[in-house]
């Protein structure tokens, strides 16, 4: 087995091959449908079908992503499409939605499954509970360090993201896309929130005005390639189902070379790589990156290669002093004014047209340059070019056994390792005249041309004195070359489909309020209802909690969860738990089997998604208690939606509650504090539910943030 893969994205076919070509060992792509980036083009079945034959063909296997979190009504397409994706060979599903992992591996238990980053595998714990539920790998958050991904020791595969866009959010645990404008990231629609502008504010004071304060620069390991080949992680995954195949075949190419410590140049192929996509880099959380280095707030857009400066400018020319070549149709920008466009013409000193300079050289004034400044190549026209030829550099090994002994049948056996196929000729005459030596049979075998297999590995018993018509020869390669690409491409199987039963419980429940409390004033006056209260702060807890209606809101994204835990706690990842446990809305329960399976794994109750709308509430009720029996859940029917966590402190606030707010382009506020390891961001306004639907179907959650005593008794 390979010590590490090499994953690559593929949007469509075109960057599939680009992918394939330049040397992957697998690839992620989408259905039309469940995949977390719902507007790349994506794959219909079809075309899925002839991408699993392709890549099987060049030993390269396929990865569907259905990693959005799915609801009630969309099940039973889930569970099809994925019965479809396991008969036709996909090599394993890519799901975040914790009910489907579990359904599937009920359902389908040859069905391998490997867990999304965004289902928010960010601790040893989630770990071991998807080691148990049978699941093949987990993708990392790429929130963990190198070491911790290795501290990890459970024998699952892991895999992690090494190059690419970073989500400023730990995947999985982003809502403002939602929350602002209705379009999930949990369901592949996200809008892109982080690569906005906000104002920093600390009361009325503005801290910073106007930039682009959650935008990360861009992922890129490739200096640290060393550590990683040392690592646990076998899997080096790389970011990019929107990209370009200009994209996919570079960067394949790029980082096949550096896990195959293939002779490279690796500072000019770093500038090509600037040139075709960069926010900047960063080596991100994986290597401890600080939070001034991770983040871009200057742009969020492409910013090219530093090529040279602007020395004049003049109405129709612009003089540029290069320190990087510039070829004729190379697009290039203006940084200071953010213009730009395509070198249709390029100039030397005198004026002469010519197709590429190093040194000094004249471009049309097309964007009425003023102000001298950095110019950047932000497209490079050759190396357009020389990826648009979409060259198959991709070749099989196999090996070539024969048998042509005198007036025996003859025999050729072809064979890649795993499938062999053979075939038995015509009898060997003795050579007359014409003697067809071993050169012969290998010069004449070898000739595999447009077929996807070369060989340099033969094995040839022949008599000294042997005649075989060439035409034989050619006609048994090209019938045996057929056959085993149809054997590398027979990917259809009978699969093991399994009926699935489910318990149902018999609960007596009367519901109640449940309040998430910051201080130790609203804990005071939420408990004079008699309710279930969620305590932030654990000093308070510990000062309360002889009180059985008292639960301490355990901090999210903990590297050890269980070590977290106290006697009463409101959890918000994935564990096996025990004790007297309650489901955060952080959960993404989307369906009833998430809510089913999570009671397997120790959650008593928990709180429903707060994507959902009020109408797919209800019918969630209703249909769990139909198919599962009386159901015991929380709704958050008042307060501020957590819109984001992130790690580390990129705002550079104080720790704790201090009225900071994000303020975006149409004014509206957000709260964000940071607690000493993680930055929360509030959403703008509360959420509020009618509470007259859900009376006496659930309990009712009520997230205080900076409410009084007065506020609390109106709201109550």
């Amino acid at each position: 087995m390979k010590k590490h893969e090499l994953l690559v994205p593929a949007g469509n076919m075109d960057c599939l091959k680009q992918a394939v070509y330049n040397g992957c060992d697998a690839v992620y792509l989408a259905c039309k449908s469940f995949g977390a980036r719902k507007f790349a083009n994506n794959f219909d079945n079809d075309e899925i079908v002839e991408a699993i034959k392709f890549c099987h063909l060049y030993g390269v296997k396929v990865y569907v992503t259905m990693n959005t979190l799915i609801k009630n009504n969309e099940v039973d397409d889930f569970i099809s499409q994925a019965r479809f994706l396991h008969k036709n060979g996909v090599d394993a599903l890519i799901v975040q939605d914790f009910g489907m992992i579990c359904l599937l591996r009920d359902k389908f238990p040859d069905l391998e499954i490997h867990a999304s980053t965004q289902a928010n595998i960010s601790s040893v714990d989630v770990c071991k509970l998807y080691y148990d539920l049978g699941v093949k790998r987990v993708v990392f958050s790429r929130e963990l360090s190198i070491d911790e991904i290795d501290s990890i020791d459970v024998p699952i595969e892991k895999e992690a993201f090494i190059h690419g866009a970073l989500c400023i959010s730990y995947s999985g645990c982003c809502l403002m896309s939602s929350m602002l404008g209705g379009r999930s990231g949990n369901r592949g629609e996200c809008a892109g929130c982080c690569r906005l502008p906000y104002t920093l504010k600390k009361n009325d004071e503005v801290i910073s005005k106007d930039k682009y304060l959650l935008s990360t620069k861009e992922l890129n390991t490739s200096s640290k390639i060393n550590r990683l080949l040392d690592s646990s992680v076998y899997s080096f995954k790389i970011e990019g189902r929107m990209k370009s195949p200009l994209y996919v075949g570079f960067i394949t190419n790029f980082y096949r070379h550096l896990i195959d410590k293939k002779e490279f140049d690796f500072s000019d192929e770093t500038d090509k790589l600037k040139t075709i996509f960069n926010r900047e880099f960063t080596v991100g959380r994986m290597f401890n990156e600080d939070d001034y280095n991770f983040m871009n707030t200057e742009s969020p857009n492409h910013k090219g290669l530093n090529i040279g400066e602007v020395i004049d400018i003049t109405k129709d020319k612009i003089k540029i002093k290069l320190n990087s070549t510039l070829n004729q149709y190379d697009a290039i920008r203006f940084v200071s004014e953010d213009k730009g466009f395509i070198v249709n013409y390029l100039y030397d000193e005198k004026d002469n047209l010519i197709s590429s300079s190093n040194g000094i050289c004249l471009v049309d004034n097309k964007v009425d340059l003023k102000e001298k400044c950095i110019v950047s190549k932000t497209q490079d026209f050759k190396l357009e070019e020389e990826y648009s030829r979409l060259e198959n550099k991709r070749k099989v090994n196999i090996s070539i056994r024969v048998k042509a002994l005198v007036d025996k049948e003859l025999f050729i056996e072809f064979s890649d390792g795993v499938n062999t196929i053979s075939k038995h000729g015509n009898i060997v005459q003795e050579a007359r005249n014409a003697l067809v030596s071993i050169d012969d049979i290998k010069r004449q075998l070898s000739k595999l041309g447009n077929t996807p297999f070369t060989c340099d590995d033969f094995d040839i018993e022949t008599d000294d004195n042997i005649f075989i018509p060439i035409g034989e020869l050619n006609e048994i390669r090209r019938e045996l070359s057929d056959k085993l690409i149809y054997k590398r491409q027979l990917i259809e199987t009978e699969i093991v489909e399994k009926d699935v039963t489910f318990e149902k419980e018999k609960l007596d429940i009367s519901y109640d309020k449940c309040f998430v409390v910051r201080n130790k004033s609203q804990l005071e006056e939420c408990l004079k209802y008699n309710s279930k209260i969620y305590v932030v702060d654990k000093s308070l807890y510990e000062e309360y909690k002889s009180n059985s209606n008292i639960y301490y809101y355990v901090p999210r994204e903990v590297f050890d969860i269980n070590n977290n835990l106290v006697e009463r706690s409101l959890v918000s990842d994935y564990s096996v738990y025990d004790g007297d446990i309650i489901g955060n809305y952080t959960l993404n329960v989307f369906n009833i089997y998430t809510a089913y399976y999570l009671k397997k794994i120790g959650i008593n109750r928990v709180c429903l998604s707060v994507e959902l709308s009020e109408d797919e509430l209800l019918e969630f009720i209703n249909l769990y208690n139909e198919k599962f029996g009386m159901s015991n859940f929380d709704i958050l029917v008042y307060g501020r939606v957590e819109n984001m966590i992130i790690k580390g402190n990129i705002l550079n606030i104080e720790s704790g509650y201090n009225n900071y707010n994000l303020i975006d382009f149409k004014n509206r506020k957000f709260p964000v504090y940071y607690d000493g390891v993680n930055t929360h961001i509030l959403n703008y306004e509360d959420k509020n539910i009618n509470i007259s639907k859900f009376t006496g179907l659930c309990n009712l959650r009520y997230d205080l943030y900076d409410e009084d005593i007065d506020k609390i008794i109106k709201i109550c």
